[in-house]
């Protein structure tokens, strides 16, 4: 397969930690913005997609403020253990999020999960990303070398298949569910804490596949060590036109992951106005743009408030199919 540089343009869930009831102070509109370090939270394990495109940003923060942006990796519970740690945080501007479809849409539609957080307590900066998920096979385990091939032996060994993800609601987690469903197969389900210690089991053969992200797969294709069978996208994606999409063996598939920006609420306007350009201003130029394309991802500007309709959009998207698979959030 011939792999081009560029992008297509993105365990149990019960929370120890309790919501934060108490008043918070918002800082004064007037205050100096940043006072000092500001934590980003990335709520995965590092390796992944989501702490890759997150350092590059809280990187051009922290030169376009002039105080370091510090990222710190909290996986966990499917992203919610980090979120809700921002949840809980002053609306200071002092920490800010990282948040993605799982955290933000997948896992808020399951309705009855513990979390701390609803994502009416954020205010959303704006989505960075749009990133093709990839059905990736370790050739040693999956003998399969097409979408059709695939299905043929999931059907011939139901609950032989083992696919990992970084979490359960996930995207990946979703698509899996969302091609099970489209397909008639039924295969195990093994979440980990974020994509980078799952894909070293994939990489062994401890498990057999995986619909993640294509950037962190990217050098493992090119040296053979994985073989793509479609991409979870509409049509064939930009970052390699010979890879088929899966939505020509199973029309209407398609399960993209994708990433965004978002304070605490009661943070000031005037400091989310600020981070929110800052990011936007970011995410336009021609350097990223290709830098996000050549990782196999779309860098997106989005406002706040196309981001929040968006985010409002997905999620009574993958609700519908999590009520259709009775699927349960761990």
């Amino acid at each position: 397969m011939n792999i081009t540089r560029r992008g297509l343009g993105a365990a149990g869930l019960a929370l120890g930690a309790t919501p934060f009831t108490g008043a918070r102070p918002a800082i004064a509109a007037n205050e100096a913005y940043p006072s000092g370090p500001v934590r980003v939270v990335i709520p995965f394990a590092p390796g992944g997609s989501a702490d890759v495109f997150g350092r590059m940003i809280a990187e051009h923060l922290g030169r376009e403020f002039g105080k370091p942006f510090v990222c710190e990796n909290v996986g966990g519970a499917g992203s919610t253990l980090g979120i809700g740690q921002v949840a809980r945080a002053a609306p200071d501007g002092q920490t800010i999020g990282l948040g993605s479809i799982s955290g933000l849409s997948i896992i808020p539609a399951f309705g009855n999960v513990p979390i701390t957080y609803k994502v009416d307590d954020f205010l959303l900066l704006g989505q960075i990303t749009t990133i093709p998920n990839v059905l990736a096979v370790n050739p040693k385990t999956v003998q399969a070398r097409s979408v059709a091939e695939f299905i043929a032996w999931a059907k011939a060994n139901p609950g032989k298949a083992t696919y990992g993800t970084p979490g359960v609601g996930t995207s990946q987690h979703l698509a899996a569910e969302l091609f099970q469903a489209m397909t008639g197969t039924s295969m195990v389900h093994v979440p980990y804490r974020g994509s980078g210690p799952m894909v070293v089991d994939l990489l062994s053969g401890s498990i057999d596949l995986s619909f993640d992200n294509i950037p962190l797969l990217l050098p493992y294709v090119a040296d053979k060590r994985l073989v793509l069978l479609g991409s979870a996208t509409r049509e064939r994606p930009d970052f390699d036109r010979s890879l088929p999409a899966i939505a020509e063996t199973l029309p209407g598939f398609e399960a993209v992951a994708w990433h965004g920006f978002f304070l605490p609420k009661g943070t000031s306007p005037e400091i989310a106005g600020r981070l929110s350009q800052a990011i936007i201003a970011f995410m336009k130029q021609p350097a990223t743009i290709a830098r996000f394309a050549e990782l196999g991802a779309t860098a997106y500007s989005s406002t706040p408030a196309e981001f929040t309709a968006f985010v409002k959009q997905e999620t009574q998207r993958w609700g519908q199919l999590i009520a259709e698979r009775k699927i349960q959030p761990s």
